[in-house]
């Protein structure tokens, strides 16, 4: 089966708005071992979508819309849709029942301009949404299957693993293709291939992919074998070989993030955690409360943005922030004893630094942070160097902060 992927939306087409939703769609369906043959955007025109549609159904077999399918006079897919089937839009009661439903769950009342919401064209299958109130669309027609989903990601991903995705394995059949994320942070994508070039040579049966990001390097390794077992085996092999060379860096397997593997280790092993941040603004415990469950092992985080909450909240000496300065080692060591012994945890872990753009100097540049752990016995403390943008370097930061608590229960910090 190939497919082809519609983006429609104005905003998409001139970057104000980042097109994720085409990535996690190809992935998915690439699971499948459904190809990926052409993605296109376009914008909110009837007849630009009108011809995308008629485009995409002469060269694939599936073709998956997102965008467009809200309720405003610029949402025009379905309107498209309608034109480019030469269907009827048929208005459906029991649609509109649910739509009204989540917006009284919501205590909001329902704005008229959402019946339209409930306009299906005649002969389609709305798709269940269960987190908003725009229903997808299936058209099944002369062995082709078209499909809209809304543009609204977390509603699009929800629906195509809940109703899509089930759909597509009774159309494919058992697929031979089988995928294997390792996902590693703490090491670049240059050393991390340096280190496991040697496994990659002459490789016949798997291919291997390198996937960087600000977070960490993940590796990707497929096969398309006779069978699905027999692909699990080679990658199997081969991920036993690479585990031997870059263990320690690997923090999670497939779509695991970091916060979840530092939660489970922090619930199995029955310690407690708080933290001290300064240039990430809370940022690290937000990564942390993400996970449902988390009161179980997070005590408390503590902004500690200037120097006097910092000294006020946390007991940091006011002789240390004088001598060696906000960012420095010894203050970030101080503010991880700070917030243990103030919350009564097992563990405290800080963060401070310069985030940037400005406020660097030689001495102190921007992108240095510090990161510091501390237990009941002792404490370390770790230099990072990163770049100029604010936002991905606290997003690194903290990345790094949760990687060092996942690194303590490794035996690193003794």
């Amino acid at each position: 089966m190939k497919a082809e992927i519609i983006i429609i939306g104005d905003e998409i087409l001139y970057g104000l708005t980042l097109d994720t939703n085409s990535a996690f769609i190809a992935e998915k369906l690439g699971e499948l071992g459904i190809e990926i043959s052409y993605k296109t955007a376009i914008g909110d025109e009837v007849k630009k979508i009108v011809e995308a549609i008629h485009s995409a159904q002469r060269r694939v077999d599936l073709v998956i819309v997102t965008g467009g399918l809200g309720p405003t006079s610029d949402d025009l897919t379905v309107k498209a849709i309608a034109k480019a089937f030469k269907k009827n839009l048929i208005f459906h009661p029991e649609i509109l029942k649910k739509i009204e439903a989540r917006f009284k769950t919501r205590g909001i009342e329902m704005p008229k301009i959402n019946q339209n919401q409930a306009l299906i064209p005649q002969g389609a299958k709305a798709l269940e949404n269960q987190l908003g109130s725009a229903p997808g669309i299936l058209i099944e027609e002369d062995k082709k299957i078209f499909i809209a989903l809304p543009g609204v990601p977390k509603e699009m991903k929800a629906m195509l693993e809940q109703e899509v995705i089930p759909l597509l394995k009774t159309k494919v059949g058992k697929t031979k293709i089988v995928h294997r994320k390792l996902r590693t942070t703490g090491i670049i994508e240059s050393k991390l291939y340096e280190k496991i070039q040697d496994l990659l040579k002459d490789l016949k049966e798997i291919k291997v992919a390198f996937l960087p990001s600000y977070l960490g390097v993940d590796l990707r390794l497929t096969a398309n074998l006779k069978t699905s077992s027999k692909s699990k085996d080679v990658i199997t092999q081969l991920e036993d070989k690479i585990k031997e060379r870059i263990g320690g860096f690997i923090y999670s397997y497939d779509e695991q993030t970091l916060e979840e593997v530092v939660g489970r280790i922090l619930k199995e092993n029955k310690r407690t955690l708080s933290v001290a941040e300064s240039c990430t603004g809370g940022l690290v415990a937000a990564k942390i409360t993400n996970i449902s469950g988390s009161s179980d092992y997070f005590e408390r985080g503590v902004v500690s943005y200037s120097n006097q909450a910092k000294m006020e909240i946390l007991g940091v000496p006011k002789e240390l922030l004088d001598k060696f300065g906000a960012v420095s080692q010894e203050v970030a060591l101080a503010m991880a004893q700070g917030v243990r012994k103030i919350s009564k945890t097992d563990l405290g872990l800080s963060v401070t630094g310069i985030a940037g753009p400005t406020g660097g100097t030689p001495e102190k540049p921007v992108g240095l942070i510090y990161i510091a752990l501390a237990d009941v016995n002792k404490g370390w403390v770790e230099k990072f160097i990163f770049g100029q943008d604010r936002m991905i370097n606290r997003e690194r930061t903290a990345q790094a902060a949760l990687n060092i608590v996942r690194l303590y229960f490794l035996g690193k910090y003794k």
